[in-house]
């Protein structure tokens, strides 16, 4: 009785900490690559396996600016929220779609051809979130990544977040906004606070860690501890965190980034703590790349492609 008065509430009003709402009640991306091989390969012997282990589990739905059309992204996010709140489940969205996206590591590069674009794309998602119970992760890399960029672009790209930020709290109330923060091997504690509090997360619900990446939870706990040291001492606020959990279950591997061996799935998604939640950002078995010239991607495919053997790997940890 208590669960489903807490649907109902988390359904009507916004929650004071949304975490405690989402914890048990994440939509199951029934598109994701996984859920689609699955499909589209019935009869291969692996189905199963990545069906139970994978496509099965609440994931994430990547808003990439060339997964969806400027021109059809709201409708797209709308219809997605709407099927997620017809089985009293909350959505999971990562908007991905900054300019000079990925200017360091190319296996990702892409974006939007400028802040004008940018701007117009971000309206749009907002306008498809509307009053619907969400939850966005804001542009994976972008703050830990920042320095790729000339001192113009820097500031450019800090004023996007910001009003991606501003853009939802107005438009979208009922979306719990968090700023990507790297992993806790990319960049000092101090200096991602502050890169936090200057791309606006003061009006957001908090920010993500080890987005894609494969950094033990423990790990990511203390470094999300450390920001929000920064962040009171510095600025005078904490904020909640999300950790990627999908593909973090063997740790990372030397600082390996690009499909290295030997990694495994988390924990599933769901609340850990007060202000502290899992969410599998990354579909386990979607490639971080064929080439990048900072990291060996140990063939590939290309970047967000599924690939049935990397999930397997994922599976059974080799």
């Amino acid at each position: 009785m208590f669960k489903q008065a807490l649907i109902r509430a988390c359904l009507l009003v916004p929650c004071v900490s949304f975490a405690v709402c989402a914890g048990e009640t994440f939509y199951i991306n029934p598109h994701s690559s996984a859920a689609l091989w699955v499909k589209a390969h019935p009869d291969d012997p692996r189905a199963a396996k990545i069906r139970t282990a994978i496509a099965d589990v609440p994931g994430a739905q990547w808003l990439t600016g060339t997964s969806q059309s400027t021109a059809s992204l709201s409708d797209a996010v709308r219809r997605y929220s709407l099927a997620a709140q017809q089985q009293h489940k909350t959505p999971v969205f990562v908007a991905y779609n900054l300019p000079d996206r990925d200017c360091s590591g190319g296996a990702s590069a892409g974006g939007a051809a400028n802040g004008a674009e940018y701007r117009m794309w971000i309206d749009q998602m907002v306008n498809g979130l509307g009053d619907k119970p969400a939850v966005l992760i804001l542009e994976p890399d972008a703050l830990a990544d920042i320095e790729c960029l000339t001192p113009a672009k820097r500031a450019e790209r800090l004023d996007l977040m910001r009003y991606a930020v501003d853009r939802s709290r107005q438009h979208a109330p009922a979306t719990d906004v968090y700023l990507d923060a790297g992993n806790a091997n990319w960049k000092p504690a101090a200096t991602m606070a502050a890169s936090l509090n200057a791309a606006g997360i003061k009006n957001a619900r908090g920010f993500a860690l080890n987005v894609s990446n494969f950094y033990p939870l423990q790990m990511s706990r203390d470094y999300g501890d450390a920001l929000n040291a920064r962040l009171s001492s510095e600025f005078g606020y904490t904020r909640a965190m999300v950790i990627d959990t999908s593909r973090n279950g063997n740790g990372a591997k030397g600082g390996q980034w690009c499909n290295p061996p030997g990694r495994k799935i988390g924990v599933q998604p769901g609340e850990i703590a007060k202000n502290v939640l899992a969410l599998w950002v990354k579909v386990p078995g979607n490639s971080d790349g064929d080439f990048s010239p900072l990291a060996d991607c140990h063939g590939g495919p290309a970047a967000g492609v599924f690939s049935p053997d990397l999930a397997i790997r994922l599976i059974e940890g080799r």
